[in-house]
């Protein structure tokens, strides 16, 4: 299913967002949550796709901060973590889903895996 986006109503922020798998939280402004600390089964540390255009680094305070090539602002936020899906929730009030496979993150098209694989 081809999905139309019309980017003359979207901001970089939501075009971002798009290009990343994500999707606008149904109510904005996350930045006022306080993270929380999660517990030792999520994915701690830092995260890199293969060729290196990806960086995902999830802390023990419930916090998380990005890089993707080519793009100047970085993704940051805060995340939860239900069964194996992790919720990375941008400050900007973006969500995207993650999934947590063994050794391996899959977001937005992108294979993750810890740093140094």
């Amino acid at each position: 299913m081809h999905q139309h986006v019309d980017t003359a109503v979207l901001d970089a922020t939501a075009l971002i967002a798009i290009a990343m798998g994500g999707q606008a939280a149904e109510q904005p402004g996350t930045s006022g949550r306080k993270p929380t600390r999660v517990a030792v089964s999520a994915p701690v540390g830092i995260w890199l796709s293969a060729d290196g255009t990806v960086r995902l680094d999830i802390r023990t305070d419930g916090t998380y901060a990005g890089k993707v090539a080519g793009r100047k602002r970085r993704p940051q936020g805060t995340y939860d973590l239900a069964g194996r899906t992790l919720t990375l929730s941008d400050y900007s009030g973006l969500r995207t889903p993650v999934s947590v496979g063994d050794e391996v993150l899959e977001m937005a098209g992108h294979r993750l895996g810890r740093a140094g694989w």
